[in-house]
Formats: C-alpha cells, structure tokens, sequence
C-alpha cells in the first residue's frame, strides 16, 4: 500500500507534480484542516491528456480523471497566456506553444517573433487562470482568474517561469520575473482564482462530505 492510499478522507489531490503549487494550496487550505496531496502520491496515474479547446474543458478533464482515479475531491488548473494581436494565442497551448516538447526559452522566442512588427500599443495580453475542484461523484465548482499585462519586446527579470520575463504589469511598472513572490502570488491569475474558489470552497466541501 503506497501512502496515497492510506490518506484519509480529509485530504484533496491537486492534479500536478509540481511542489511549489501543492505548497501554496495547502498554506490556503491550512484553515479547513485539509491535506493537499500531488500527483507523486498516485504513482499509477500516468499523464492526463488535456484534448479540451478551452482553460474550462482542460481544468474539468484533469479534476474529473484525478478524482474518478483517488476517489478524492480533486482540483486541477489550466492556465496560459493569452495575446489579443495574436487571436488569443498560444492560450490553452501556452506550454507547448513552441513544439510539443517546449521549453521556456523556445516559448518567449516565437512569442517574441510573432509579434516583431505588432507596436507597443496593440501588444495587450492576459494571463488565465482557471480552476475545478471536482468530487468522484461529479459535483464541481470553478473559479477564474485573470492578470492584464501586456508583452515586452525582450525578458526582464530572473525569477518566476513560462512567460513571466515577458508579461509586464502596467500597475506595478515591471514583468512579472521581477517581481517577488509574494508580490505575484498576490496579482497573478492562479492567486486570485485560488481566492475566488476558496470564498466558495465551504459550502462544496461540506456537500462532498455529505454525499462521502
């Protein structure tokens, strides 16, 4: 028996195998006595595949594979950025915008050439985020998140990952890799969906426990 198994039912599983995003939801969770577990505890479960059109569809297909799979409550996000020269791209395809095996660099490079003739003026752009909590039983809640910016002609800043050295907040005067973190968790798209699902988080987990 691994310890996924062994979890009791007060815990949740964030459909991802990043620690830094299990980390930041269990600090926003530490209130409702809850255990935020990854996909690294559910070693079976392999690579979901996101074939959805929209941030919704992919978010729900996550959630809805996670939590049929644990028979926990499950949560997933789908985020990227979209550029409104670019018709909303690269948007649900922000992290494979570049080729199916992208990396950052190759991201920012044809985001960059996509848009070497479009002026500052009309290089808008927002991130999204969007975010399900899912029961095995199908009952779900979403919540969105968006961040307005607008794209830089070349990186800025060293912290943060994806687009964040090309995403500049217009508020605050800089990209989003130069911002600390707890400055971006603050303005970014997955924080303020984060918050906006967590308002009604009390009355979902209470109708998921009703029906355990």
């Amino acid at each position: 028996m691994n310890r996924a198994e062994k979890s009791p039912q007060d815990s949740i599983v964030l459909a991802t195998r990043n620690p830094g995003k299990i980390r930041e939801l269990n600090d926003m969770l530490a209130g409702f006595g809850l255990r935020v577990l990854g996909l690294a505890d559910f070693p079976d479960i392999g690579e979901i595949e996101e074939t959805g059109t929209t941030f919704q569809e992919n978010a729900a297909i996550k959630a809805r594979a996670v939590a049929t799979a644990t028979g926990l409550v499950a949560l997933a996000d789908d985020s990227g950025l979209v550029v409104d020269a670019l018709g909303g791209a690269p948007g649900v395809y922000s992290a494979r915008y570049s080729d199916p095996g992208a990396t950052d660099a190759r991201n920012n490079e044809k985001l960059l050439a996509a848009l070497s003739d479009v002026p500052e003026e009309k290089r808008a752009c927002r991130f999204v985020s969007v975010i399900v909590a899912m029961t095995p039983g199908g009952d779900s809640i979403l919540a969105e998140g968006r961040w307005e910016g607008r794209v830089l002609a070349a990186p800025r800043g060293d912290n943060g990952f994806g687009y964040d050295p090309l995403f500049f907040d217009p508020e605050l005067g800089k990209s989003a890799a130069e911002l600390p973190r707890e400055v971006k968790n603050g303005r970014s798209h997955r924080g303020r969906a984060l918050r906006r699902l967590l308002e009604a988080w009390p009355e979902f987990w209470a109708r998921a426990a009703r029906r355990a």
